[in-house]
């Protein structure tokens, strides 16, 4: 009980000093006192007229909030796209028996291999070549631009699912006893049929797993927007908030606003933590069961 104690206060001390160092004024930031002398709220607002003396959502020409709600759609449209279209793949793996069926899932589960940096540049040129022909200039006009420079790119591609979540799933789909599906296509349900009112209601630990891994997966990518973004009204939160350390850190000359730095940081944490604190007992229910194969 000790050990869990110390083990566990460790693991929280970090997340605590951020929050509390980010209601210190400038000068009291470092210190090691939890406990502010001098609370201020670097958040919101404009104490005075001074520039140089912003709160975070308040800094000349970045649009924090915006980037914010950019994270928000983004992680929401990539959870949902790659939570669906991983669970038809993986329930199909699941339910249907053809020929080469081992080996077709033995190749998705070998793109699981391939480093993200081995793809990196031939997924930019395709994004790239994209920009080229959609949009009002190219040949897709009628298609919007959907190459570099927008958001397409951080979600769309969740279109075609993932490997690792199509193996989660199946795994999951394994331990249902078939003869549920059996009775239902007796009584003449179709393949979506079934997967909408007997896979899905049953699966809901294991993708509520895929919605909080991908949703945090694309709330706290950098490389990615950093890549395909340049218009900062596009930016999301890590990528926004590099942005705020290298204009108020001290490379950026001055002493650094550390504390709006680390006001962004909370921002850009808390809202993961909130969001496996309210689905923890999903997450873990779908962690221990989704080995299971019936």
């Amino acid at each position: 009980m000790v050990l869990l104690t110390g083990i566990s206060v460790l693991a929280v001390y970090p997340f605590v000093w951020l929050i509390s160092a980010s209601l210190k004024p400038q000068g009291e930031v470092f210190d090691n006192k939890l406990i502010p002398d001098n609370l201020q709220w670097n958040y919101t607002g404009d104490p005075s007229p001074v520039p140089g003396d912003e709160r975070l959502f308040a800094l000349p020409d970045l649009p924090v909030f915006t980037w914010f709600l950019n994270s928000v759609w983004i992680g929401l449209a990539a959870a949902v796209l790659v939570a669906l279209s991983s669970s038809i793949v993986a329930f199909s793996f699941a339910y249907f028996r053809f020929p080469g069926r081992g080996a077709l899932f033995a190749l998705i589960l070998a793109t699981m291999m391939l480093p993200g940096a081995v793809t990196m540049i031939p997924v930019y040129l395709i994004w790239n070549e994209l920009s080229k022909m959609t949009g009002e200039a190219g040949q897709l006009a009628f298609l919007p631009n959907i190459g570099v420079n927008t958001q397409y790119p951080l979600w769309l591609p969740n279109l075609f699912g993932s490997a690792f979540y199509i193996f989660l799933l199946r795994q999951f789909f394994l331990g249902i006893p078939r003869d549920l599906f059996e009775a239902a296509r007796i009584d003449g349900d179709s393949f979506f049929s079934m997967f909408r009112r007997i896979a899905l209601p049953l699966a809901k630990p294991a993708l509520i797993v895929v919605l909080i891994f991908e949703m945090q997966a694309k709330w706290f990518d950098l490389m990615t927007p950093l890549i395909y973004l340049r218009d900062t009204a596009l930016y999301t939160m890590p990528l926004g908030l590099k942005t705020i350390l290298d204009q108020q850190g001290a490379g950026g000359g001055g002493e650094g606003r550390w504390e709006v730095i680390i006001a962004g940081t909370v921002v850009t944490v808390l809202p993961m933590v909130v969001l496996f604190a309210l689905f923890q007992r999903y997450f873990i229910q779908g962690i221990a069961t989704q080995g299971r194969k019936g």
